[in-house]
């Protein structure tokens, strides 16, 4: 019976561990895609889901934004240029990541902007291209994805959206509404992916130290003297100095993000923060205090 040399044992050893780590690692790397990459919390969430090891379809607006990723991390990130309120473009991006990673596993909405003003001030153009880009234009990637991800018999869908989901602030309307349409979009879907194994999360944050109250992701609508104290009082908060600087730092949401994408059994909805949190508790009692309070006018038609 042959003797195998301590030297080849162990260097047969080394090989296989090497091989079941390598492969480990493998089965571990996932395909993400991501929408409004190039700045604020979308590039938070880039950055954070290169650093975890995995592959990046990076969508954005202006992919050259991208550019710095790109030079960092190599092969590892795709940017592909996307407007999210194009369908055909939606489809598009989901075929270019399949070309070059050949799946995708975590698909993660977050593009989108603000516009603040009156309902009576803001044109209705505003208010489409609100509902266009926030509510549109996610049901356009997530719709795009959906054969891919039923066809793999599994994935996740995370949807950036707002505690503007759950409470109302005067000269907020369209975006709110915008953020309400979601939840009951997310909702649904939910219920019916569930049994093919795709997994819904829609994310619940508040204000970030980010850009989102500057020019590129807000538009304030001039509010008429009658909505100065309501309307207008809101865009003169969020156009003021130092606004953003109690609020959480992106990359902590970007690293809730990922630990969702790593959740076995994900919650449909999460807010983001204690904070909010509580505002969010606190905005269901008053609606419950109110429901109890009605229940006889309800009643009336039964």
């Amino acid at each position: 019976m042959a003797v195998e040399a301590p030297a080849m044992r162990t260097r047969f050893a080394s090989s296989h561990v090497v091989r079941r780590i390598f492969l480990d690692w493998s089965a571990m790397t996932k395909t993400f895609f991501l929408t409004g990459s190039a700045r604020g919390l979308g590039r938070s969430i880039a950055i954070a889901v290169l650093d975890a090891g995995h592959q990046l379809v990076a969508t954005a607006r202006k992919p050259r934004q991208l550019d710095d990723l790109v030079e960092r991390y190599r092969d590892r990130i795709l940017p592909v240029a996307l407007d999210v309120t194009d369908f055909a473009a939606a489809q598009g991006a989901v075929r270019a990541a399949l070309d070059s990673f050949g799946r995708l596993d975590v698909v993660i909405n977050n593009a989108g902007f603000a516009n603040v003003g009156s309902v009576e001030d803001m044109p209705m153009s505003a208010i489409v291209d609100q509902m266009d880009a926030n509510f549109i234009g996610s049901v356009h990637v997530i719709k795009a994805a959906l054969p891919v991800l039923r066809q793999q018999a599994g994935g996740r869908i995370i949807q950036v959206s707002s505690i503007g989901a759950r409470i109302a602030t005067p000269g907020a309307a369209a975006y709110y509404a915008s953020k309400w349409a979601l939840a009951g979009f997310i909702e649904s879907l939910a219920l019916e992916v569930a049994p093919l194994g795709i997994k819904v999360t829609a994310l619940e944050p508040g204000g970030m130290k980010t850009d989102f109250a500057e020019d590129a992701s807000l538009t304030v609508i001039p509010s008429s003297a009658a909505y100065a104290a309501t309307a207008g009082n809101t865009a003169k908060m969020m156009k003021s100095a130092g606004y953003a600087d109690a609020y959480a730092e992106p990359s902590r949401v970007a690293a809730l993000v990922m630990r969702i994408a790593e959740l076995d059994e994900p919650p449909l909805r999460l807010l983001a923060g204690s904070g909010n949190h509580d505002y969010a508790m606190g905005a269901d009692r008053a609606r419950a205090e109110s429901d109890a309070k009605w229940k006889w006018l309800s009643a009336t038609i039964d």
